[in-house]
C-alpha cells in the first residue's frame, strides 16, 4: 500500500469558536466542473468532528520545505485536548474564517461538504471547491518524501543484544522482551499495533 502515491495535507475546520486541524493524507480532485474535491478522514479525529458539524473546512498542501513538527504539532497530538492553535503563528484565515497553515506548505484550499459516505473507521467528504491560493511554488511532499527525507532516523543505539519495539510512525524505541498490548507510544501517541520488533 506504501507505493500508492499520496499527497500530506493539514486539514482545518472551525465550529463555533473552535479552531483544529489534523494530518491527512487523502484529498484529490474528483471532478473539475463543478470543481469538487474529496478528502477521507478517521472518525477518531476531533477535526472529523468539526467537518461534519459545520460542513466547511480548509486543506493546506503539504510542501517539501515543511519540517518534522509540522508534523507533530497537527498530528501527534488531539485537538480535544490540545487547542493545536494557540500560540500557532505560521497561520491565517481565509474567507471562510477558517485557518490555512503558510509555513511548510506550497498551496490551501476551501471548500464546503456537498456529500458525505460513511467508510466505517474513516468518512468521505465530497466537496465544493471555493476559495484557493498558491502561497510557494515548492513541490508537494508525497508520503514516499516523508519517509525518506522529513521523518526523523530512529537513533542509533548501542548493540545490545536486547529485544526492542519500535514505533513505525515516529520511530520512538520501547526495550523489554514483550510490548504491554496497553501500550502507547510517549511521542506520537499511537497503540502498540504499530511497533515492530526488533534486536
Amino acid at each position: 500500500m506504501y507505493q500508492l502515491t499520496y499527497g500530506l495535507f493539514v486539514l482545518t475546520s472551525r465550529l463555533g469558536t473552535k479552531d483544529s486541524g489534523c494530518i491527512i493524507n487523502t484529498a484529490g480532485q474528483v471532478t473539475s466542473s463543478p470543481n469538487r474535491i474529496s478528502i477521507t478522514v478517521n472518525k477518531d479525529n476531533y477535526t472529523h468532528d468539526l467537518v461534519k458539524e459545520s460542513g466547511k473546512f480548509n486543506i493546506s498542501v503539504l510542501s517539501e520545505r515543511a519540517d518534522f513538527e509540522i508534523f507533530k504539532h497537527f498530528g501527534f497530538q488531539s485537538g480535544r485536548t490540545a487547542d493545536k492553535f494557540s500560540g500557532y503563528e505560521a497561520c491565517s484565515r481565509s474567507e471562510n474564517g477558517i485557518y490555512y497553515i503558510t509555513k511548510g506548505t506550497n498551496a490551501y484550499i476551501s471548500a464546503s461538504v456537498w456529500q458525505t459516505l460513511d467508510l466505517g473507521s474513516h468518512t468521505m467528504f465530497i466537496a465544493d471547491v471555493g476559495d484557493m491560493e498558491l502561497l510557494a511554488p515548492d513541490a508537494s511532499a508525497t508520503y514516499g518524501y516523508y519517509q525518506s527525507s522529513i521523518k526523523p532516523r530512529p537513533e542509533k543505539k548501542a548493540s545490545t543484544g536486547k529485544t526492542a519495539w519500535r514505533c513505525t510512525v515516529c520511530g520512538y524505541v520501547y526495550e523489554g522482551e514483550e510490548l504491554p498490548a496497553d501500550f502507547i507510544c510517549p511521542i506520537c501517541k499511537h497503540p502498540a499495533s504499530d511497533f515492530e520488533k526488533i534486536v
